[in-house]
């Protein structure tokens, strides 16, 4: 059920954390449920949450030379769409940390932001990877697992 406010209301708008691979999807295929998503994200029908050290993340990951290839984007356009995201997201201070909860400590920065943004889920392809993010009450969701749960329509602009 989504998210309501106190009179049932189902308005209140859901606060995801985007792991890295959702974005690394959206730019390789502009048809698919991330590409999608990112588009919610763009249109405030979703408020996309993240900590500085994700953001950098972001970056690193996007740039690099074998993803640019993948993409067919330059480095100037990942530039682009990082500079409109920073615009949209609601900043994420960490002011606990957890570590280790998961096997993979690249994957500990995404959970802390999560939790320290009191967001509704992350939204990721490695749903198994986040099963630990359970104890700190986070739903862990695929982009299509996203649209259903916050009664989302995916628009492909």
């Amino acid at each position: 059920m989504p998210p309501q406010d106190i009179i049932g209301n189902m308005k209140i708008q859901c606060r995801l954390i985007i792991d890295t691979n959702i974005l690394v999807a959206a730019t390789r295929n502009r048809l698919g449920p991330s590409f999608a998503l990112v588009q919610l994200i763009r249109q405030k029908s979703v408020t996309m949450c993240c900590s500085p050290a994700l953001f950098l993340e972001y970056e690193e990951v996007l740039k690099r030379p074998h993803q640019l290839e993948a993409s067919g984007l330059l480095s100037t356009d990942v530039d682009a769409i990082l500079n409109e995201l920073a615009g949209l997201i609601d900043p994420v201070a960490t002011h606990y940390q957890w570590r280790p909860q998961l096997k993979d400590p690249a994957d500990e920065m995404v959970l802390e932001a999560a939790a320290n943004a009191r967001a509704n889920a992350i939204v990721t392809y490695n749903l198994r990877d986040f099963l630990p993010a359970q104890r700190f009450g986070l739903q862990v969701l695929n982009p299509e697992q996203t649209f259903t749960r916050f009664l989302l329509q995916p628009t492909r602009n």
